[in-house]
């Protein structure tokens, strides 16, 4: 995409320098430069009202956004030493008043004092003096990507941002050994099941499994990823692997320390260029926030968090979801938690989990049956999970419950008895209708044979209670259409 480019600079040395390195950027339009407050306030209240004028004249653009957001420059340059209005609060007025438009601040003291404020301002980033190519690119392109994210949200088309068009969903686990990487492995079969394109993302970058549990081998990781500026589809598929099941699979690195390499910048790089290629993104963010995964759940789309029904777990989601507010990473109330292993017998039941984290509880529940999931887990192919498995069946519902799955065949039936996994992991069995007698005695048998009249075997393990031989129909009938396996 074309980045449009408006330097504020009134040091006519700051802004040559400042020019000629812009000219220099792939995908950069700059604008002449502006060299005082007031010039940039006007030069950005005019291309919004001239947007706005051709909106009403009914010439919207051609990617469908409103014209008035889409006449504004993607970024916008502020010298330290603008003038007549200080630097920070100019900053300010152009974020309050032009939300769409990416600051980044050009100042020779990048100090983490400075660094706050002007992050509090409003602004994008930082850029020290003497500039340098690789910073300002950097910075130039993480706000561009930024202004480009809430366009969309403002009313605009996904087609009009380069990258971000598939969907992207995060699953963190509130501790380790919650089954955050077998929710996410799962999540992505069902959605590539259903037909969709799906990559999916190791960014637990120190303690990854995503490639245990999928029985991969692999040379290159994200980590070869991160220090590349410019992702081309070429590298991409270099660095994703191909699996058999039909994931693109980018994995963690095998050297957990390699994981400082990716920082916030590599990752929402990495993030956007997978958007631009996949339907759907997950990424396994593990149970500990480094920058790479706190930068995942701030772009994701839809942001899971799973835990486990005991009180050490609820209280690690709560502890979670205050550290991403805290961070500004994400709100509570954006916040998507699976309740994972839950039991009839369990204490701690969903409404209880969602009222002490905060956050939206799925309505599916993933039942406690890690006995399914233990020869796969074993072998390391969870791909080889038996549908007809319980785990496998909540998961697909979730996926169903996500908007992952479009496909009626694989949100396995939410209407049917079934499909439906019992909260206890046993699935419930269909009995033939017109197999069992009208006396409510066992299916099979002859009609007196429940009370011991008649030729036959008796029932294997004696009448049942709430019979027909003992009290009439009960709640456990076995005539009903279905019996409790």
């Amino acid at each position: 995409m074309t980045i449009r480019i408006l330097p504020a600079i009134g040091d006519p040395d700051a802004a040559r320098a400042v020019s000629s390195l812009l000219h220099q950027l792939p995908d950069a339009e700059p604008a002449p430069t502006v060299g005082d407050s007031a010039a940039l306030l006007h030069a950005l209240a005019g291309a919004a009202a001239q947007g706005a004028g051709a909106a009403a004249a009914g010439a919207p653009s051609a990617a469908g956004q409103p014209s008035a957001v889409e006449a504004l420059p993607e970024v916008v340059l502020v010298h330290e030493r603008i003038g007549p209005t200080p630097a920070l609060e100019l900053i300010r007025e152009v974020a309050l008043r032009f939300p769409a438009v990416g600051v980044v601040l050009i100042t020779t003291d990048a100090g983490p004092a400075l660094f706050s404020a002007a992050m509090d301002a409003g602004a994008r980033g930082i850029v020290g003096m003497p500039l340098g190519y690789d910073e300002l690119a950097a910075r130039v392109q993480a706000a561009a990507q930024w202004s480009a994210g809430v366009r969309v949200h403002l009313g605009g088309s996904p087609e009009a941002v380069s990258g971000p068009a598939g969907t992207l969903v995060t699953v963190t686990g509130a501790k380790g050994g919650v089954g955050t990487t077998v929710t996410a492995v799962q999540l992505a079969l069902a959605a590539r099941t259903a037909g969709r394109s799906v990559a999916l993302v190791d960014l637990d970058l120190q303690s990854g499994d995503v490639a245990s549990y999928l029985d991969v081998q692999f040379r290159r990781s994200v980590v070869d990823l991160a220090g590349i500026q410019d992702i081309s589809v070429r590298v991409l598929q270099d660095a994703v692997h191909d699996h058999h099941t039909g994931l693109g699979l980018l994995l963690a690195p095998e050297e957990g320390e390699r994981g400082e390499e990716v920082d916030d910048r590599a990752a929402r790089q990495i993030i956007g260029a997978l958007r631009s290629r996949y339907e759907v993104v997950l990424v396994d963010c593990g149970s500990q926030m480094q920058s790479a995964n706190a930068a995942a759940v701030e772009l994701a789309d839809l942001a899971l968090l799973v835990t486990t029904p005991d009180v050490v777990a609820v209280r690690a989601a709560k502890r979670q979801v205050r550290l991403w507010d805290r961070l500004q990473i994400r709100k509570a109330e954006d916040t998507t938690t699976v309740v994972n292993r839950l039991t009839r017998n369990t204490e701690i039941q969903p409404p209880l989990v969602a009222k002490a984290t905060g956050t939206q509880v799925a309505r599916t529940h993933v039942p406690a049956a890690f006995k399914e999931l233990q020869p796969c887990v074993d072998a390391g192919r969870m791909q080889d999970l038996d549908s007809r498995s319980t785990v496998k069946q909540a998961l697909c519902a979730l996926a169903g419950e996500l908007g992952l799955v479009d496909s009626p065949s694989v949100r396995q039936g939410r209407g049917s008895h079934r499909a439906r996994p019992t909260l206890t992991g046993r699935k419930r069995k269909a009995v033939t209708p017109g197999a069992a007698p009208a006396s409510g005695g066992v299916p099979g048998q002859a009609s007196g044979s429940a009370s011991g009249a008649g030729p036959g075997p008796g029932p294997r393990f004696g009448v049942r209670r709430g019979s027909a031989a003992a009290a009439g129909p009960g709640p456990f009938d076995p005539s009903g259409p279905y019996e409790e396996g």
